[in-house]
């Protein structure tokens, strides 16, 4: 089952909204199924008009945003990030005929103009993430395609949330989900932390064996058998509401689904660390072409 990587990181801020309501614009822990399906959607140019499921065009050829529905998501969290909340005011000491509009179409009163908006973020994360499509052997070859020259600017769950330099790792992944296991993790190895943390273990005199870290997956489907860790990894642990059925600007619907978590360890070795290190990494994993590097 071929399919692709790419990689969510290299940008200040992230925001994957869930349940988001009016004023209080949540993000989960990790990018969900419709933020990555509208992110691709936007790299082929399909208007939200456009953005609804079990849909066919003129010739009643299926059209390709029920397609992208059939991707599907196995995301490693190489670095979780940190929680951000931006706290935005909106309309206030604006003349009355200038604040914002009520749902009949009238303007709030004295007192009233000034809405608080609090909008969540995750800072400083990066994820690494497996896209296939079991069921349309052809469709991840096109997503690279568009990945690699977006008809629309791209962005991280939000507009101003754009994608770093890097994006798209890898094409035509004979099994991207297992090679999850082996891509250079974009975090620092922790050199100092105790055994407990590390997975390290000594056995008396012999030399140490291999420190290991605790990474966690996340999936829209059950973990393939033989994938390491916890026997809960082929059972949804909770449900999340990001199946998309409409994106269009003002019917936006989404429907539940099961998901899937699990950690397990992977060499600290894996861990390379930031910058030009992670890139060199990288690098040599994917058997790159060395990027060009002026020392100053």
């Amino acid at each position: 089952m071929s399919g692709l990587l790419i990689q969510l990181g290299g940008t200040p801020l992230q925001s994957w909204g869930e349940h988001s309501a009016f004023t209080d614009r949540d993000t989960v822990a990790h990018p969900t199924r419709s933020g990555l399906i509208g992110m691709i959607a936007s790299a082929f140019g399909i208007p939200r008009e456009q953005a609804v499921a079990d849909s066919t065009d003129a010739s009643q050829t299926e059209a390709l945003f029920t397609r992208l529905t059939r991707l599907r998501f196995t995301v490693r969290h190489d670095r979780p990030g940190v929680r951000l909340r931006d706290f935005h005011t909106v309309g206030g000491g604006y003349p009355a005929h200038r604040t914002v509009p009520t749902a009949k179409g009238g303007r709030r009163g004295a007192g009233q103009a000034t809405i608080v908006s609090r909008r969540h973020y995750l800072a400083d994360a990066v994820f690494t993430v497996a896209v296939t499509a079991p069921d349309d052997p052809d469709l991840t070859a096109r997503c690279a395609q568009a990945l690699a020259a977006p008809h629309w600017p791209l962005h991280f769950g939000r507009r101003s949330c754009p994608p770093g330099a890097l994006l798209l790792l890898s094409t035509d992944v004979p099994d991207p989900v297992s090679e999850l296991l082996n891509v250079p993790l974009a975090r620092p190895r922790p050199q100092d932390a105790p055994p407990e943390e590390t997975g390290a273990a000594t056995g008396g005199d012999d030399a140490p064996t291999p420190a290991t870290v605790t990474v966690r997956f996340t999936a829209d489907t059950p973990f393939p058998p033989g994938f390491p860790g916890s026997a809960s990894s082929r059972t949804p642990v909770t449900t999340l509401n990001d199946e998309p059925v409409r994106l269009k600007p003002l019917d936006r619907i989404y429907r539940s689904r099961p998901a899937y978590t699990t950690s397990c360890p992977l060499p600290a070795d894996l861990c390379k660390g930031y910058g030009l290190d992670y890139l060199d990494a990288l690098n040599t994993h994917f058997r790159l072409s060395p990027p060009e590097r002026t020392d100053a």
